[in-house]
């Protein structure tokens, strides 16, 4: 067994963006946790061995595969409709395979409102090299189209696939051109329950006879990307984008953890950068007045989080420490999870209304990006209820939000669906007649983000 240095995965850091001043009696902190991971590019699998005590201990890389995906096809009767969806999804899922790093462990799941195993088979994985790789292509004769949708029996077998495969790398890629309607959305919901934490998963939507809550709701649960594929002539493109990137995550299962001192309270834990993602409610206790809040495989990258954190009132001159963020890797042997890096967020009281009352910029401008997804949504939902003042009013403070923000993708999507009179003061039309394809790319693409401007 070869050894490599720990400069062989990812250095994570973390930087603290906040105000920590507050004025007599406050209580709220908030802060923008900046977490980066560089230095990776590993091909094989990397493990701390047991019973070491510092992240300047010697890592082991370890033969086998480092990686699993599994390949879910959508081949229900309406993708057939027209003939070009079926081969287009056969194209992109051959490119996906193509696109497959030697050594990675792969299968392909044919979904319909059933799940079938379509290459290997026999409730296995294929390791890949030139020969797989060339069988699996020949396999994809087997993808046609014919029978309803049912996505969560899709996500179990690439979960029980997955499950059997000893690697720290687990992905699902999954595409859906229908409505989950062979199912219940409690037996998704359940679905989704099941396989959270156990791999990380893109969906994507092709087309637009599909519903795009029920294909970010997986990919949200899965610690995954959604998006849009509205001419299926493009998902060879973006299937082997999510290959490469797929290919590219270098560490599993790492946790935000946090830790606050007696009597705080946690406010929330989002994500706000590349994307919106609610993490409050996936808390995990990790030993006293500390909790881990998923963050799925990481790379080469870089995200932002916020923390909303709730101390105890205090006078001037007093200050504390409101919460430590780390983010730690759990060990194969159970042991204590390594931790990677930290950062602290303080509270301090002050007399000066200047320093107290000042709203630090990263906290200003993802309070901004959060509301503007909330009220995209909220716009959209009244749009399709009639409700045209509500949809007008909620999408016009969009356009303001993603005008003051530079958010210029989010500012395009939305034009598509209403007229701009004056951005920076929200004012806008709706336009009598909207795509289909552009307000489902609008909503599919609401949580999407941008970093604040040097």
């Amino acid at each position: 067994m070869a050894n490599f240095s720990k400069s062989d995965v990812p250095r994570f850091a973390v930087e603290v963006h906040q105000n920590e001043f507050l004025p007599a009696g406050g209580r709220e902190v908030n802060a923008i946790v900046t977490v980066t991971a560089t230095g990776g590019g590993t091909t094989g699998r990397l493990r701390l061995p047991p019973g070491a005590a510092d992240p300047a201990h010697t890592w082991t890389r370890e033969s086998g595969p480092d990686a699993a995906v599994v390949l879910m096809v959508d081949c229900s009767g309406s993708m057939d409709y027209p003939p070009a969806k079926m081969r287009n999804a056969r194209d992109a899922t051959a490119a996906a395979i193509s696109s497959l790093r030697d050594g990675v462990a792969f299968a392909v799941v044919a979904g319909t409102h059933r799940a079938r195993e379509v290459y290997p088979g026999g409730g296995r994985l294929a390791v890949a090299d030139p020969d797989s790789r060339g069988e699996a292509l020949q396999s994809l004769r087997g993808l046609t189209a014919g029978g309803g949708t049912a996505i969560g029996t899709w996500l179990r077998l690439a979960d029980r696939l997955l499950a059997g495969a000893d690697v720290s790398i687990r992905h699902g890629i999954l595409l859906t051109d229908g409505r989950n309607e062979h199912e219940s959305p409690e037996d998704l919901r359940a679905a989704l329950d099941a396989c959270a934490g156990r791999f990380t998963c893109d969906a994507r939507g092709v087309g637009t006879d599909w519903e795009v809550k029920e294909v970010t709701a997986v990919a949200s649960a899965l610690l995954g990307s959604a998006d849009i594929v509205a001419d299926p002539a493009g998902l060879t493109e973006d299937f082997r984008r999510m290959m490469e990137n797929a290919m590219g995550k270098e560490v599993a299962d790492v946790a935000l953890r946090l830790w606050t001192p007696v009597g705080t309270e946690i406010g929330f834990v989002k994500q706000v950068a590349p994307s919106v993602e609610t993490l409050t409610g996936r808390r995990t206790p990790a030993g006293p007045r500390a909790g881990d809040y998923p963050t799925g495989s990481w790379g080469d990258e870089s995200r932002d989080y916020h923390v909303c954190v709730k101390v105890p009132a205090a006078d001037v001159g007093q200050e504390m420490l409101a919460a430590r963020v780390s983010l730690v890797l759990p060990r194969p042997d159970g042991g204590t999870p390594e931790t990677l890096a930290q950062g602290l967020v303080r509270a301090v009281w002050t007399d000066d209304t200047a320093a107290s009352t000042s709203i630090n910029a990263q906290v200003a401008h993802y309070t901004g990006q959060a509301e503007l997804a909330r009220v995209i949504q909220q716009g959209l939902d009244a749009r399709k209820a009639g409700d045209l003042d509500g949809a007008t009013a909620r999408l016009g403070r969009a356009v303001q939000l993603a005008d003051a923000s530079g958010n210029d993708e989010t500012a395009k999507l939305l034009a598509k669906v209403v007229d701009v009179v004056d951005a920076a003061a929200g004012t806008v039309r709706l336009k009598a007649k909207v795509a289909e394809a552009d307000e489902m790319t609008l909503e599919t693409r609401s949580t999407k983000t941008v970093r604040v401007k040097k």
